[in-house]
């Protein structure tokens, strides 16, 4: 397990949305690359991007940005928020993104998720954002009728083997998180799964313990954002979570 704190950009600043929401907005840096340096400099190797703008217009319009964060940083980038043709997963593969992630394309474009992980395969991941078990896309605005499990299964059999899973009900809220919904998700998708929606303190991140075989990384951002938890205890977090679940592998020879 690793953390991947979040930069959500909108119109070129950092901020979080409450529940998705682009009416709900709060700015927490002017300088999206500057939180990217912090996050760092505290001890952070992956770092977690979205496109605000992208994801709401189907069309990269942050690139610049997060080539910057790139350059500027040795951190992988995920990124993800208006991927929506292999022109533009070029694109990010040119400026060094290290993983690029696919949400309404999955919906809406089944023959560009089939291209795109054949040409791209590990570079890629697929995020599947759901509100009551249906599959939210275009930036959370809509609803898909598809069913966020069913998904994750069809996705898993095109070759994709990493996913984000966002609770939307949860995310930005500082709910605290549902362990067994990312167990259920892990299991019907065949892989780990990176957590996202909900962390609001290193306790979340420590009740993954028992399925952290399940787990590969944990996203969070407001709660870093407001002090609820640092960077560093986060880090720290995954790493023990991931070191107790190797224990008991390797002592009762079975899963966590």
């Amino acid at each position: 397990m690793y953390l991947l704190p979040a930069i959500d950009i909108l119109d070129g600043r950092a901020v979080r949305l409450a529940k998705g929401d682009y009416n709900a907005v709060t700015v927490y840096n002017d300088d999206p690359v500057a939180q990217a340096r912090e996050f760092e400099a505290r001890g952070a190797t992956w770092l977690h991007v979205v496109d605000l703008n992208g994801a709401r217009s189907g069309i990269p319009e942050n690139l610049a940005i997060i080539e910057q964060i790139v350059r500027a940083t040795k951190l992988k980038v995920e990124v993800g928020g208006g991927i929506r043709s292999l022109e533009t997963v070029a694109r990010l593969a040119d400026v060094g993104v290290s993983r690029m992630v696919l949400g309404t394309s999955l919906v809406k474009n089944r023959a560009f998720a089939h291209d795109a992980i054949a040409e791209f395969g590990d570079l890629l991941a697929c995020g599947i954002d759901a509100k009551a078990g249906e599959v939210a896309i275009a930036g959370w605005e809509e609803g898909s009728g598809t069913n966020a499990y069913d998904l994750a299964r069809e996705m898993s059999e095109l070759g994709y083997a990493h996913i984000i899973f966002t609770d939307i009900a949860r995310d930005g809220m500082q709910t605290g998180i549902d362990p067994a919904a990312y167990e259920r998700m892990a299991r019907a998708f065949g892989h780990p799964v990176i957590v996202s929606g909900g962390v609001a303190s290193v306790a979340d991140i420590e009740a993954l313990t028992p399925i952290a075989n399940l787990v590969e990384g944990v996203i969070a951002g407001r709660a870093i954002y407001e002090g609820a938890l640092s960077v560093e205890a986060g880090v720290a977090a995954c790493e023990q979570a991931t070191r107790a679940c190797i224990h008991v592998v390797s002592s009762e020879g079975d899963a966590c």
